[in-house]
């Protein structure tokens, strides 16, 4: 070993070991930030974090920019009839999904009303975006004791909006 690498794997045998090497000092462990500029493509993916900026949107409006797409219920299901409709459609749809995938219990009946329930009240409030109506159902099953129960309250709401996204993609487009 070269006298650098000696210099830097003996800290590293010695907290390995449990002892505090005599030449470390308590220092945070930081990753500094590479510049695109200096780095390469390959470099830079390989140190990419998950918190890094969201890259600016292209100037054409209808190309994709490399962030989340929103996504958002249709407008006629936004209708107290729409809304009533699908939030009997998701109450018997995810009581069977829950039932099917996990085994029928008491309590999906009580998530599968509380998740329509709330799918209802957000579609009557108007609200589209599958993101908020998620963040709402959750709140609402939060409220629901899984103690006896395989689900909780994130996996259950995160069905549900699978299982409406999925509604919404085999959905005419005219809906």
């Amino acid at each position: 070993m070269s006298s650098s690498s000696t210099s830097l794997a003996s800290p590293l045998l010695a907290l390995a070991h449990g002892r505090p090497s005599p030449t470390s000092k308590a220092q945070p462990f930081l990753a500094a930030r590479r510049s695109a500029a200096r780095s390469s493509p390959s470099a830079s993916a390989r140190a990419s974090s998950p918190w890094r900026a969201l890259p600016a949107p292209r100037a054409s409006g209808g190309e994709q920019d490399g962030r989340v797409q929103e996504l958002r219920v249709p407008s006629s299901w936004l209708t107290p009839a729409g809304a009533e409709q699908e939030s009997e459609w998701l109450r018997e749809t995810l009581h069977k999904w829950l039932d099917d995938e996990y085994c029928p219990e008491p309590a999906n009946v009580d998530i599968s009303n509380t998740a329509a329930r709330s799918y209802y009240e957000s579609l009557t409030a108007k609200e589209s975006d599958l993101g908020e109506i998620l963040l709402k159902m959750v709140g609402d099953l939060q409220k629901l004791s899984y103690q006896e129960s395989f689900h909780g309250a994130f996996s259950a709401a995160n069905a549900a909006v699978r299982l409406i996204s999925q509604r919404m993609e085999s959905s005419s487009p005219d809906d």
